[in-house]
């Protein structure tokens, strides 16, 4: 599993902002220069985020990106949604058919079953965390995983957010 470019910079800048705390202007050549990003693609992302809600913008000398609502209010997986989609979608079987018109397994299909396992797991974790919570586990120095998911080896679908 793979998550794309737009999700880990997009969340890179919406962390940079939520920073700043509330009311608190940053401008594209700000975040460009502290992400190590280009500031077209910078501005790509926070446009996304801009028209997903998440970030309102101003021009003008105290202008910039501030956050559109409260992070504990912004759920980590409507973000990840915005910005790339989900790791398992309805249509996958189809998309990944093979040379012909339908997978030969769609009726026996134990990789479908493993995906929506998957998926259901990571949305359950994703559901539950806010920007607060990224912003939190910074604050306090350790790894996110660390301070907002426990997940039982035995159990991957008992995630728990704490």
């Amino acid at each position: 599993m793979k998550f794309t470019s737009h999700e880990e910079y997009g969340l890179r800048c919406l962390l940079q902002i939520g920073r700043r705390g509330p009311g608190v202007g940053v401008t594209i050549p700000e975040i460009s220069r502290a992400e190590g990003l280009s500031t077209a693609y910078t501005a790509k992302l926070l446009r996304m985020l801009r028209n997903a809600g998440f970030l309102k913008s101003a021009r003008g000398q105290a202008g910039g990106y501030t956050l559109a609502r409260p992070p504990e209010e912004i759920i980590i997986g409507d973000v990840l949604a915005e910005l790339g989609g989900r790791l398992f979608e309805g249509d996958f079987c189809e998309r990944h058919a093979g040379q012909e018109a339908s997978c030969t397994h769609s009726s026996d299909c134990s990789i479908r079953s493993l995906w929506s396992t998957v998926q259901t797991a990571v949305d359950r974790v994703l559901s539950r965390t806010t920007l607060r919570d990224l912003l939190r586990a910074e604050e306090s120095a350790c790894p996110p995983e660390a301070s907002l998911v426990r997940i039982r080896p035995s159990a991957p679908e008992r995630a728990e957010v704490l």
